[in-house]
């Protein structure tokens, strides 16, 4: 069996190291200048003083048929990444942040099974392309229950820990519903999430989102807790950022859109006010602005 994997990334770098570890074959789909690195260097994975090299196949475009695609690129890439998608997937899984680009993919794969997943507790990032670092080597995935046994052992294969828990919507509005406010707050401030929550300030501007997202998802069906989705951020590493402030304050594409957006648009269709996340959101988008002058 065949796994692809549209960018290979940090997220994609780390499953298709794991996945080739296993014995899995891994055909990793990459724009032409990652391409020939992945070719000629293969893919290097950094954990402490450990360095794992794989040598998946390489491909600018998917033309094989394969069981499992795993997109694992950035919403902003994903419309244009989905061009080198040129031959069937059986599955889709798809470890992106927010909940629109279900809707994209199903248009564009009509003939593939897709998948809801997200993917956390992962801790990585790309050093360069074909070299990727891991301070700690854990990553937790959730998956939709409409999985197939198939696709589920393959994604175990990628050394991940796999937890299959409800329906699509509860799967992605699980992890969106916090992260809207953390990708938003992280981004205005470029402070941690430890800082963010012990400030009086900004701890109550927190809560207030998380709020705001969790009645949007009521109102998608999706029952959560406030309180529940607090605790976590109480959890968190007191360093720990976004991954979404680390790409502003690069001044580069961004999924702030994609996470904090997609909510605010979400309580417009479903009539929820989101005071807090509509202020976040553009105190956050003019933040982009400013980085990117």
């Amino acid at each position: 069996m065949t796994v692809a994997i549209l960018g290979p990334g940090a997220v994609g770098g780390v499953l298709a190291v794991g996945l080739a570890d296993a014995g899995v074959d891994v055909v990793c789909i990459a724009r032409p200048a990652t391409a020939e690195v992945i070719r000629s260097e293969g893919l290097s994975l950094r954990q402490g003083e450990n360095v794992q090299t794989a040598r998946p196949r390489v491909a600018t475009e998917l033309v094989e048929p394969v069981e499992l695609l795993l997109v694992t690129v950035k919403a902003p890439a994903l419309d244009s990444a989905l061009d080198r998608v040129q031959a069937r997937a059986e599955a889709v899984v798809p470890l992106l942040n927010g909940i629109e680009h279900m809707q994209l993919l199903r248009s564009r794969l009509p003939e593939s099974q897709t998948v809801g997943a997200t993917i956390g507790r992962i801790e990585a990032w790309l050093e360069r392309p074909g070299v990727i670092a891991q301070p700690t080597p854990s990553v937790v995935m959730t998956v939709a229950e409409d999985v197939d046994d198939r696709t589920l052992g393959l994604l175990r294969s990628s050394g991940a820990e796999v937890k299959v828990n409800g329906s699509e919507l509860e799967v992605l509005w699980e992890k969106l519903a916090r992260q809207a406010a953390t990708a938003a707050a992280t981004s205005i401030t470029q402070r941690p999430v430890g800082e963010l929550r012990d400030d009086p300030e900004w701890g109550g501007r927190f809560r207030r989102a998380i709020e705001e997202a969790c009645r949007i998802a009521a109102e998608d069906g999706v029952t959560l807790s406030a309180d529940a989705e607090w605790a976590i951020i109480e959890s968190m590493p007191p360093l720990l950022t976004s991954s979404t402030a680390r790409d502003i304050a690069a001044g580069v594409p961004s999924e702030l859109d994609a996470i904090t957006g997609a909510v605010v648009r979400a309580g417009r269709r479903t009539g929820v006010a989101t005071p807090e996340l509509d202020r976040m959101l553009a105190e956050a988008e003019a933040a982009c602005r400013a980085s990117s002058l």
